[in-house]
């Protein structure tokens, strides 16, 4: 198997006051609009939820066949953690990592950060500021499993901690995803209700464009 996608779907959402993963956007949960975004591009995907109970609550949304779940049972959750689960429970050479609550991604960039980590350990999108986007980034599984497990071991919690473990890292300039992406939309999270707002009239402004 070539390629899989891991769906981060547990955190403790604190400053949105409600679990993510299933606030509707456009009628349907969020997780639904990572999921269809990425289904037809890997061989599987990996929903990692923060418990048994939220784990059934996804489930009843019916993604599909090829969706496995891992659960996020680390005394104290963080992306990293999710993560190093998600590279666990991945059957293909190399993982696409999103979140759960980026419903404008670009499929033309996940495929493009796909073919830049052929033969590397990551694919990174890297603002100009050297911000860097590992929830949107692509690892070759194996690697980025040792290098999450390493990092954890050692007590650090941050995805730049596993990131410094890589020994071939492609950083990919957000200059150059532009592009593509104009507005790079494709990073933008709903992590509060005024983002959900703002997700709602990007989406209004969409449909008046194509109407």
């Amino acid at each position: 198997m070539e390629r899989s996608a891991v769906i981060l779907a547990g955190g403790s959402s604190s400053r949105f006051g409600r679990e993510k993963a299933l606030v509707r956007l456009a009628g349907k949960p969020l997780i639904c609009h990572v999921f269809e975004k990425v289904a037809d591009i890997v061989d599987e995907v990996i929903v990692v939820a923060s418990s048994d109970g939220q784990k059934k609550r996804i489930k009843r949304l019916s993604l599909g066949s090829r969706v496995k779940f891992a659960i996020d049972d680390y005394a104290s959750h963080s992306p990293l953690v999710g993560a190093s689960r998600g590279f666990e429970n991945s059957s293909g050479e190399y993982t696409l990592l999103l979140p759960c609550d980026t419903p404008f991604l670009s499929t033309e960039i996940l495929l493009l950060l796909m073919e830049l980590c052929v033969n590397r350990d990551a694919a990174v999108p890297r603002w100009p500021n050297d911000y860097i986007e590992p929830l949107h980034a692509v690892y070759r599984t194996r690697a980025a499993l040792a290098a999450s497990k390493k990092a954890l071991n050692e007590g650090r919690m941050d995805m730049r901690s596993m990131i410094g473990n890589l020994k071939r890292v492609r950083y990919v300039s957000t200059i150059v995803l532009r592009e593509i992406d104009p507005e790079l939309r494709t990073f933008f999270n709903v992590n509060t209700p005024a983002d959900l707002k703002t997700a709602e009239l990007i989406l209004e402004k969409e449909q008046l464009t194509f109407t």
